[in-house]
């Protein structure tokens, strides 16, 4: 597997601010990431350590000459400036200006075009206390500041001193996700552990839709560039070059991973290929992502996995759903604990209508009905339920469709090894569907219903069309029931698009593709991947226990995954 360039950080800090423990478990979320503690008053950096993390003056005050020391042969100095610290050493080369109220305050980087700016939003909202960095000596670059009352005030420095690099910060909300990115970033690129480049992205097989979405999500990505395309169809290498003349073409994979200018590799063909070609394309030294689902079972995801270690490289699955905004709420609202501990979860996809004439309805191409969507949805699952499973049991009809190999209906159930359940059925013979989202938790539950979209315009001849925007495309309309103390239970619609309920801070702009903004993130700085490998393995790992309950009339698959 493809490993970062590791990081050594040690923390000196007597009392941290609301919200740091937050930021430390994201930092220790990446493997590269090691964090030691300073259980007393520092009083030398140890060697090896490559980021100084210090919060107040007590852990700096008595270890200030080491520390100087230690920034000049090449280290960085990170602190958190606290709300009754008055001065700072010149080292900074600023002065903490007066403490002002505790608000929300608009953050922006200083420079936009900063190699630590890239793929991030331009600007977040904190709620922070209001506190300026005095520039008061040369060599100072503001990194992030803040709108002041018609000023900009610089509210996070760095200074070069020597070799290594001394930053200070006055924002203090680290259990923001978004000022938790920009923290890691801060401290990784000034101790030199960030990559900054282009990777070139070449797409092996080009369906126009899957393929178009690839090319076009690289292009719009700082640190992706769409570089080449292989297809054995002629008419889809035609396709291609109509909408990205300037990228090189291939029919072979062979000569595609021959490339140089090829970093990476994303295989979009039929999903009883993904093991042997993710294989070829890993031997080359290219990262891969693979289109779901990653492989047909666990000896063919084993083959990957190797192969991925002993080159060492990078190999993860096109979990684009990962950033579905009903899943994204839904995660939101139990990681704030509005419906207490998740215990049930059900959901479903489908409806009753003929399956499609191509390979997606052929078992042995692609696996099997639930192999389709259900590569999204049990990703939900596991998304959601991380807790260790203990059996797979499923079942399938074949009552209608006689024309196609897969099933005209099959449900997969979970049970995990503390008693939790979790459910997903894929139906093509449902006359009526069920909700999309069913979650119990111990103190509220949340449903999902389906939402039937039709976008009506103008026609001079017939007055009107109109097109259907599949459901499956529309986030769902989401609602929370929650119990009171008094037993009556309380409803509420969360602020999402097509709702009705209001929205009070300012949202973050939905990001067109995030999924190959994240994919750059962790290539090129190591931050987490949304949609981890191991999640996409046991991904597989369900749905193969799955189709083996399914072969023996539903008999319980203790599962092994």
């Amino acid at each position: 597997m493809l490993k970062h360039k590791p990081i050594s950080i040690l923390l000196s800090a007597k009392n941290q601010p609301t919200g740091f423990f937050s930021f430390l478990t994201y930092l220790r979320a990446m493997p590269h990431v090691k964090i030691e503690s300073a259980n007393e008053v520092l009083m030398a950096v140890p060697s090896g350590v490559d980021v100084l993390i210090t919060v107040g003056p007590e852990h700096w005050s008595e270890a200030k000459l080491e520390i100087e020391k230690f920034v000049a042969k090449g280290g960085v100095w990170f602190h958190f400036l606290e709300v009754y610290e008055t001065e700072l050493p010149d080292t900074f080369g600023v002065r903490p200006g007066p403490v002002g109220p505790n608000t929300e305050l608009r953050v922006e980087f200083t420079n936009s075009s900063h190699p630590m700016a890239a793929r991030l939003p331009e600007s977040i909202y904190l709620f922070n206390t209001q506190r300026e960095l005095e520039l008061i000596l040369d060599g100072v670059e503001p990194l992030l500041e803040i709108d002041w009352r018609f000023t900009r005030q610089a509210v996070m420095t760095a200074r070069a001193v020597g070799e290594g690099h001394a930053i200070c910060t006055t924002l203090t909300a680290s259990n923001a996700q978004e000022l938790q990115q920009i923290l890691y970033r801060a401290l990784s690129y000034h101790a030199g552990k960030i990559q900054v480049k282009n990777l070139g992205v070449g797409i092996l097989g080009f369906a126009p839709s899957v393929g178009r979405l690839h090319g076009l999500g690289a292009n719009a990505t700082a640190g992706l560039q769409f570089t080449a395309v292989c297809d054995l169809d002629p008419g889809r290498l035609a396709v291609a070059e109509k909408d990205f003349p300037d990228i090189r073409f291939y029919d072979s994979g062979k000569a595609m991973a021959e490339d140089p200018n090829v970093d990476l590799v994303i295989v979009a063909t039929p999903p009883n290929s993904h093991a042997a070609i993710c294989v070829e394309m890993l031997s080359y030294g290219k990262h891969v992502v693979c289109e779901k689902p990653l492989a047909l079972n666990r000896q063919e995801t084993d083959r990957m996995v190797e192969a991925a270690d002993r080159y060492g490289v990078h190999l993860s699955c096109h979990q684009n759903r990962r950033f579905d905004e009903d899943y994204l709420m839904i995660r939101k609202v139990l990681k704030e604990n509005r419906i207490g501990d998740l215990f049930y979860l059900e959901t479903f996809v489908g409806g009753f209508g003929h399956p499609c004439p191509h390979w997606h309805s052929h078992a042995p191409i692609c696996g099997g009905t639930t192999y389709d969507w259900g590569a999204h949805y049990l990703d939900w699952i596991v998304g959601l339920m991380p807790e260790p499973i203990a059996a797979v049991t499923a079942t399938c009809h074949n009552r209608v469709w006689r024309d196609v190999t897969n099933a005209d209906q099959e449900r997969i159930q979970i049970r995990f090894a503390d008693g939790k359940e979790a459910e997903f059925i894929h139906s093509d013979i449902a006359a009526t569907r069920k909700p999309k989202w069913y979650l119990l938790g111990t103190e509220g539950a949340i449903v999902g219903e389906w939402r039937d979209t039709i976008v009506y315009r103008s026609d001079p001849d017939i007055y009107f069309q109109w097109d259907e925007i599949p459901p499956t495309e529309m986030p769902p309309s989401l609602k929370i029931f929650r119990r009171r103390p008094s037993g009556d239970i309380e409803q509420t619609e969360p602020a999402m698009l097509g709702s009705h309920a209001p929205t009070f801070l300012p949202e973050r702009r939905p990001v067109r593709y995030p999924f190959h903004q994240n994919l750059a993130d962790y290539l090129l700085t190591g931050e987490p991947l949304a949609a981890p490998l191991a999640d996409s393995l046991k991904v597989v790992a369900i749905l193969e226990a799955a189709a083996l309950s399914m072969q023996n009339g539903g008999r319980l698959e203790i599962f092994n995954g």
